[in-house]
């Protein structure tokens, strides 16, 4: 299942700041948990910012269910930004879009966020609270107020704002500081001497009661917890609390009513205080309870029976319950394999070293590459390098004059490779159009990102998962890094086609289309040349001819198109010089065509030679024609589609959206025998935009990664 974790880390991605800010965030080691556990039960994991660019990024990863894809699940850890009811507005936000989410909904998180309202409802539901007052200024009359009293803002959790206070002026004092630094009213509560305790619950209909879990205060009956103590030195839990059993099951029993009376899902923290006299009085109950690992909930759970692995799935299995509990969509995740399977190391693996991989990808963008540029593309080649050396590739450079050297790599000495993975160094944007790296939300941007760049670091971060997993040295990867890509392959072909027969299946680099698509077939390139010129003019007539002329058979050749054999022939450039004075005329235009036919494309290059009029107007124009076939087209054969129900049969386990697509650009990959089984575009997912400008999703880059270690590894086994 695809599974989004939504935290708060960006604060400042917000249109404007506006009423209360949140003070209560998640440390990103345990978001970091969470997702390996889920990760640990095959989930494919992303880990999501809740600011204002949160519905794009769900769009980007999350399934379409519509075509007939599984649906994903949010695992809600976002304590809001900014607002009164801010535990609120992811769960509304993703209500709205229909995606279902771990935790309680806008309304359950409202009431027990409030917790005057919390304590009015257990009040009505006979749910013991203590004696409470709500002021709005700290000047409000007090006559009533029976000290002592614990001072807390009326909207907050973790403790923050808390004090005990024992007089009329402190109390005015705290009232005063709730006021200003939290922009809410303040919950004056009857504060109880005592023991301090808590009940974590999980599931719904009915929900499941861990066991009673007692803080431990040092016998100080007018000690409390802290925020201080929550966050950095937290206080000793006993679990099974040592009371009791049938107080125990008093606590667990009013602690359910409560979850129930304020409507609340999935899982919750009920806090509790014990007077001196046995008497039980819950506080309030907190809608989104910790998962670090020091708190609270996770120790109980794990006296309940749920280590970490099993309580983060099982919280995910209760919610999926609760959706799905009529279809076939549910699935056991919470029960842990006593050995991490291979795809789950991969992800924990690439996830952990994400940054890393990111830092090589902005590298590689701030070069230039242009293709003639032969310094940038070779320090490109020096990168990948140094990078592959060391998960024990060694490295072979085939000396290029015009462009930047062939790099071929292996971690076999045989010469012999299960699978050829093929990508190129070079691009067409010159220095003075390069765009630099840069960084969004969604989004990673630079010339060459999702063309080729995206692609290497794939292959690199792929590579480095499998080494991590050790199993890396048992597969036999050859790896082919061509500079001319850009030029139709002009000097690689002969290199790309003796090193792709060493191998049983070869996959290509560039990236996957926006729809999650790899490429399955690719057209063929044909270009060429045309010149014209006017010989021995007479009058201005004959320049206008000539230049009619001219047109006629850059329109002649356009008319050979016929989209639906996959023929397209356009004129790429057309130069027209004319002068009706001094009587002369040149032209130059260039011709680009795609084809998916190799036996068509031979009749087209037979028409284009005679659409020249050398007969008719011999004694007026010279014409001269060059070009022809550049690259073959990729074609979809038995073979590779074998290879390609691999493939999907892979991502299918790890819940990664795949289609195929035909594209129409050529590329190094169409030197390969038709014989052999290939497929490109396992690159990240990304476009190339009407300004030329580039970018993948950021989500993707980790996401094709795994798909590509996983790939590698079944392929290597011989698993097709």
């Amino acid at each position: 299942m695809k599974v989004a974790i939504i935290y708060n880390q960006d604060f400042t991605g917000v249109i404007n700041q506006l009423g209360m800010q949140n003070k209560e965030v998640y440390n990103p080691e345990i978001v970091n948990n969470v997702a390996s556990a889920l990760e640990s039960a095959g989930h494919n994991v992303a880990v999501i910012d809740g600011n204002m660019h949160v519905i794009q990024q769900l769009q980007e990863f999350m399934p379409r269910v519509l075509e007939g894809d599984r649906m994903g699940m949010v695992f809600n850890m976002a304590y809001g930004i900014q607002g009164e009811s801010r535990y609120t507005h992811i769960p509304a936000m993703l209500e709205m879009l229909g995606i279902p989410y771990i935790g309680s909904s806008p309304a359950g998180h409202a009431l027990a966020l409030d917790k005057v309202i919390t304590k009015i409802i257990m009040q009505k539901h006979s749910i013991p609270t203590p004696n409470f007052w709500v002021f709005s200024h700290p000047s409000e009359d007090m006559s009533g107020i029976e000290f002592p009293v614990i001072v807390k803002p009326k909207m907050e959790a973790v403790s923050y704002g808390l004090r005990v206070v024992n007089n009329e002026d402190d109390l005015r004092a705290a009232i005063e500081y709730i006021i200003s630094e939290f922009q809410q009213q303040a919950l004056v509560e009857q504060f109880i001497r005592g023991q301090e305790f808590c009940v974590g619950i999980l599931g719904n209909n009915p929900p499941e009661a861990f066991p009673v879990l007692e803080i431990d205060l040092g016998n100080d009956p007018d000690a409390i917890q802290t925020v201080d103590d929550k966050l950095f030195n937290p206080k000793n839990k006993i679990c099974p609390a040592d009371i009791p059993a049938d107080l125990a099951q008093d606590m667990i029993r009013l602690s359910i009513d409560a979850f129930n009376a304020l409507q609340l899902k999935d899982l919750a923290r009920v806090d509790i205080r014990l007077d001196e006299n046995n008497q039980i009085y819950l506080l309030e109950i907190n809608s989104m309870a910790s998962l670090g690992k020091t708190g609270s909930y996770v120790n109980a759970a794990a006296v309940s029976g749920y280590d970490y692995k099993a309580l983060v799935n099982k919280i995910l299995d209760v919610a999926v319950l609760r959706y799905f509990a009529d279809s076939d969509f549910l699935i056991s995740t919470s029960g842990a394999a006593s050995k991490m399977p291979l795809n789950v190391r991969i992800r924990a693996f690439l996830r952990g070293h994400q940054d890393n991989f990111e830092q090589i990808l902005e590298q590689m963008i701030n070069l230039n590459t242009y293709v003639r540029n032969k310094q940038g593309v070779n320090e490109l080649s020096n990168i990948i390098r140094k990078s592959l050396i060391q998960l024990g590739f060694t490295a072979e450079v085939i000396p290029q004059i015009e462009v930047g050297n062939i790099m071929r790599l292996s971690n076999t000495v045989k010469g012999e490779y299960d699978v050829l993975l093929l990508g190129n160094l070079d691009n067409s944007t010159p220095l003075a159009k390069h765009e630099y790296f840069r960084r969004s939300e969604q989004k990673l941007t630079g010339t060459g990102i999702w063309e080729h760049k995206g692609g290497l670091v794939t292959m690199i971060a792929a590579l480095q998962a499998l080494r991590f997993a050790r199993v890396l040295r048992k597969l036999k990867i050859g790896i082919l890094l061509t500079t001319d890509d850009t030029l139709q392959g002009r000097f690689a072909k002969s290199v790309v086609q003796e090193t792709s027969r060493r191998a049983k299946y070869i996959i290509g680099l560039q990236g996957g289309s926006l729809d999650g698509a790899i490429v399955t077939s690719r057209s063929g390139a044909a270009v060429y040349n045309c010149q014209m010129n006017l010989r021995n003019p007479k009058k201005a007539e004959d320049v206008a001819l000539a230049m009619s002329v001219f047109s006629e058979v850059i329109t002649q050749w356009s008319e050979l198109t016929d989209t639906a054999s996959g023929l397209v022939v356009a004129p790429r450039e057309a130069v027209m010089n004319t002068n009706i004075m001094q009587l002369y005329a040149h032209g130059d235009a260039s011709l680009s065509i795609r084809f998916n036919d190799s036996n068509q494309m031979k009749t087209v290059d037979q028409k284009i030679n005679k659409i020249i009029p050398s007969k008719k107007y011999r004694h007026l124009l010279d014409f001269q024609i060059e070009g022809g076939i550049r690259r073959p087209p990729m074609e979809s054969t038995e073979q590779s589609a074998s290879l390609i129900r691999t493939i999907f049969n892979i991502a299918k386990k790890l819940d990664i959206r795949l289609v195929e697509e035909h594209r129409w650009s050529s590329a190094d990959i169409c030197f390969v025998d038709d014989h052999l089984p290939s497929v490109d575009g396992m690159g990240p997912l990304g476009s190339r935009q009407h300004n030329e400008q580039e970018f993948i999703l950021h989500y993707s880059l980790l996401e094709r990664a795994a798909l590509l270690a996983m790939v590698l590894y079944e392929l290597g086994r011989g698993e097709i």
